[in-house]
């Protein structure tokens, strides 16, 4: 695989403060837990967002507005708060036949920001 078609989470990392930086909702019951949790988070250059509790993650699955969209800080929580449960199986389905589809194609074959892309389509 060419590296620069598919990039690796640990490149996207960007320093604080800086524009378009990716948030990652980060769920734990203990806040102690979910405090290490979001330093590491920082630390690879991601803005950390508090999404709660364990049984509120349900909200950053596969076909949730937040999975795999590249959302910033500030449009985390709307996405979180849009996500509808009896929806997520449904939307994970399209999104994952519409990858199975162009994948192995020369001319069509995706890339990573394809994903995001069609995630951002058909989540938000």
């Amino acid at each position: 695989m060419e590296r620069d078609r598919f990039p690796l989470v640990r490149d996207q990392g960007q320093a604080r403060g800086g524009p378009g930086r990716i948030a990652i909702p980060v769920a734990a019951d203990r806040d102690r837990d979910r405090q290490a949790a979001m330093a590491l988070v920082e630390d690879t250059g991601f803005d950390a967002f508090d999404a709660g509790r364990l049984a509120d993650s349900w909200r950053q699955q596969p076909g949730a507005p937040c999975y795999c969209t590249d959302l910033t800080r500030e449009e985390m929580p709307g996405a979180l708060a849009a996500a509808e449960a009896e929806r997520l199986p449904k939307r994970r389905d399209l999104a994952v036949a519409a990858i199975q589809e162009r994948v192995g194609d020369a001319t069509t074959n995706p890339d990573a920001e394809y994903g995001v892309r069609l995630n951002r389509v058909l989540f938000m």
